[in-house]
């Protein structure tokens, strides 16, 4: 743990009421503001034309920078977002791209107004400038907000704000990205609010500044200017939006759009059963030379029409794998909003009062100045994401009229991996860094009714795009050998996860240097993707470098390479956290996280794993080894089926000590009447207490309180190969910890009910279901 820094502590943002806020902003700063009372003074047609106009000048703040960005991550991956705020920064409307680039935007402003609005002042025609994660607006140095208030008639009547990842800004590495930093001045260095633009004109020198410190000046100078362009333009909407229909009813409109959007999401929690769930996920290698797992726990409880978050007990901050505060909070937002309140406006500063975050300091979800925190977004953020969304899911599976919203893991993280050097193309010497951004293509999670959407993009950016591959060859001195997706990648269930893909580049043919790479890829041993309901996770990373490539055999080629055998040459593969470097007679590798199964792969219907063979989905190997479905000639072999899934069946009963165990047979008893945890379990009330009872066989396993049952389960644990033919084989070539695939069964029948590829000793789940009877 790195030494605390004297003052840190004021470039750190809380949510705080909005009373004690008020309390703090300089009473120079006039503010345009309603009472509640006069909310009914809006009738419904006029409150949906405006609410409507607002969304839209939203989504038209996304076009306004995508026509004006010169950088690959706006214009082709939509790593950006936008919000409209009240005059306090609470966030009226949101935009559907990065959603974890909005979810501590609200902190930002409140920071702002605290801080700016006396010295230098906040008034008509500026705009700030931010990239400090401690403060928010962002998740790491590299996300860049704009920060623009508005105001009518001399009042500040609301803000408006855009961000966008920088590819660049600085740092010993291209890309800002340093796996070996030890603290955040090895990293990008962060920059507090800063007006950058004053009585509506750009100020040179901080413009300056800011390019200055990235090896792309150009591109960061485009994206602030496109930024800058995006809230202008949208102040100019919403000021035509107040002089058609008034200040105060635009204001009530946006004050009625968060409690409205807070009102819909308490009533769906009030639905919802009361209890705790909990989960455990890991984050590998901390930094270069790291060979560790570190925690992130999670208990959320559900008490009546609000959520508690509880990270106490996460690893302490190491590394280069911490996120602030903010990310903690944006990791739980972008999770919510798709899975909680896909059919709720996403008025986010309604939706964030549905829920408390407890965590400890210091840790690495929660990071004090001055810890390292270039991974904060797709580290410690997105698998805190994860683990919200797994007991999000375990807690509305828990619900007959909620369980279509249940949706195992997605693609867990991103495989990041950046590309630096000199492009040589056509004699040039050009400098270049780019991010391969075609690991945008993630599979998503399986559901309780539907497989999982293959390469379908990423949960929390809906609008994520992979870019296309003739552009990025047009972009980078880099050739595309192949983008597929990946056979077997989806995690095996009853429902099977989304496929990932793979990519393979090789240097242009013009390419004589050397290009660096920097590589940073969790899920390479636990998986971020995991599987609910005992379905399996999907793929684990893997990156790699091919040393030595036979270009002759690809030329003489006619067809596109089927695997990395076909290429030749000797494999490297490349570590979760380090650099790296590919150069002419190399290729790049890059096999990206799936989405998680759903529910047992024994209790797939054979005809659907027969469709996936055929399509190229699971493998025929993978049928018979995972999901026990036997082809001959293309047709399912049922007595062959039958057999091998008992066999099966049998192999987890030895590995859990159960051999010479008479299987129960899969059945359907009558349990109508008895309440549905998720696919596989169901408790049975009775005057001694509540039971689990496996619901394909009728076992009961043992008693509900506490998640006392779950050591009754049958335990096996077996090498991580076993949860799929795409898991690594060999996690000692990233870590030292002994790691397995677990799985949960049913004692009498051994249906799977949890399955996770984890180190030895990773907990047992321990959720608490209440208010039952």
């Amino acid at each position: 743990m790195t030494a605390r820094i004297p003052g840190a502590d004021e470039f750190t943002s809380r949510p705080m009421p909005r009373a004690e806020l008020l309390r703090q902003i300089s009473p120079a700063l006039p503010l345009h503001r309603v009472d509640a009372e006069r909310d009914g003074r809006v009738d419904a047609l006029t409150y949906e034309v405006v609410r409507h106009r607002l969304w839209a000048i939203t989504q038209e703040m996304g076009e306004t920078l995508r026509r004006m960005s010169g950088s690959h991550v706006v214009t082709e991956s939509n790593d950006f977002n936008f919000s409209v705020c009240d005059e306090l920064g609470e966030q009226v409307q949101v935009g559907s791209y990065n959603i974890g680039l909005i979810g501590s935007m609200d902190l930002a402003i409140t920071w702002t107004l605290r801080h700016r609005s006396d010295n230098p002042g906040i008034a008509d025609g500026d705009m700030f400038l931010c990239n400090d994660p401690w403060i928010g607006g962002g998740l790491h140095q590299n996300d860049a907000a704009i920060l623009a208030p508005i105001f009518h008639e001399g009042k500040l009547f609301g803000w408006t704000t855009a961000i966008a990842h920088q590819v660049d800004l600085g740092g010993p590495r291209p890309g800002s990205f340093s796996p070996s930093a030890s603290d955040v001045f090895g990293e990008a260095l962060p920059t507090p609010p800063i007006k950058v633009v004053r009585d509506g004109v750009l100020q040179r020198d901080v413009a300056d500044a800011w390019v200055r410190r990235s090896r792309l000046p150009h591109l960061v100078g485009l994206d602030l200017r496109a930024k800058i362009a995006a809230n202008k333009n949208a102040a100019e909407q919403i000021l035509r939006l107040i002089t058609k229909y008034g200040a105060d009813t635009v204001k009530i409109v946006m004050r009625r759009m968060m409690d409205d959007a807070e009102r819909r999401l308490r009533a769906k929690l009030a639905t919802l059963p009361e209890g705790t769930w909990t989960a455990v996920g890991y984050q590998e290698q901390s930094r270069t030379g790291d060979r560790g797992l570190h925690a992130i726990k999670v208990a959320m409880t559900k008490e009546a029409d609000r959520l508690v978050f509880d990270f106490r007990g996460t690893a302490g901050q190491t590394g280069i794998i911490n996120c602030p505060y903010p990310g903690l909070r944006a990791g739980i937002v972008f999770t919510m909003l798709p899975l909680l309140a896909g059919d709720i406006p996403w008025a986010a500063g309604g939706l964030m009062r549905c829920f408390e975050i407890i965590t400890d300091e210091d840790t690495i979800t929660n990071a004090s100045f001055p810890a390292a925190v270039g991974k904060g977004p797709f580290g410690p953020a997105w698998g805190s994401g994860n683990l919200v969304a797994e007991v999000l899911a375990k807690m509305l599976d828990a619900e007959p009229g909620h369980r279509s919203d249940v949706q195992s893991i997605c693609n867990g993280t991103t495989d990041l991996c950046v590309v630096s050097g000199v492009d040589e193309r056509g004699g040039g010497e050009k400098g270049f860094v780019s991010p391969i951004f075609d690991v945008m293509a993630g599979g998503y999670g399986a559901q309780v009714y539907h497989d999982g959407v293959d390469t379908g993009g990423r949960l929390i950016i809906p609008a994520a795009r992979a870019p296309d591959v003739e552009m990025t060859e047009y972009l980078y001195p880099l050739v595309a050998l192949w983008r597929r997706e990946q056979t077997d990648s989806g995690g095996p269930g009853r429902q099977r996860g989304g496929m990932s893909g793979s990519v393979c580049y090789l240097p242009h043919p013009d390419q004589n240097c050397v290009l660096s790479l920097v590589v940073s890829g969790t899920g390479k041993v636990a998986n971020q993707n995991v599987g609910l309901a005992g379905g399996y996770p999907g793929n684990s990373q893997l990156d790699l470098v091919v040393r030595g490539v036979e270009r002759p055999r690809l030329a003489q080629a006619a067809a596109i390479p089927a695997d990395l055998a076909e290429l030749g040459g000797e494999i490297e593969v490349l570590p979760c956290e380090g650099e790296s470097d590919f150069g002419p007679g190399d290729a790049l590798y890059l096999h990206w996280q799936a989405g998680g199964g759903y529910g047992d792969p024994l209790l797939r219907p054979a005809g659907d794993v027969s469709d996936d063979v055929r399509q190229a989905r699971v493998s025929a190997e993978a049928a018979r080894e995972v999901y026990g479905v036997v082809l001959r000639a293309g047709e399912v072999d049922l007595i062959a089926t039958e057999g091998t899934r008992e066999k099966l069946r049998l192999r987890r009963a030895a590995g859990a000590g159960l051999s010479g165990t008479r299987l129960i047979p899969i059945g359907t008893p009558d349990l109508a009447e008895l309440r549905r945890l998720d696919d596989n379990l169901a408790v049975r009330e009775s005057p001694d207490g509540a039971t689990v009872v496996c619901v394909h066989c009728g076992t009961e396993i043992g008693p509900l309180a506490g998640g006392a049952f779950t050591e009754a389960l049958a335990r096996r644990e077996s090498a991580p190969s076993e949860a799929g033919p795409h898991i690594w084989h060999d996690p000692l070539e990233y870590v030292d910890a002994e790691v397995v695939f677990r799985q949960l069964c049913c004692p009498g029948c051994l249906t799977a009910v949890n399955s996770r590829v984890v180190p030895v000793g990773h907990p047992l789940p321990d959720d608490d279901y209440r208010n039952w009877a």
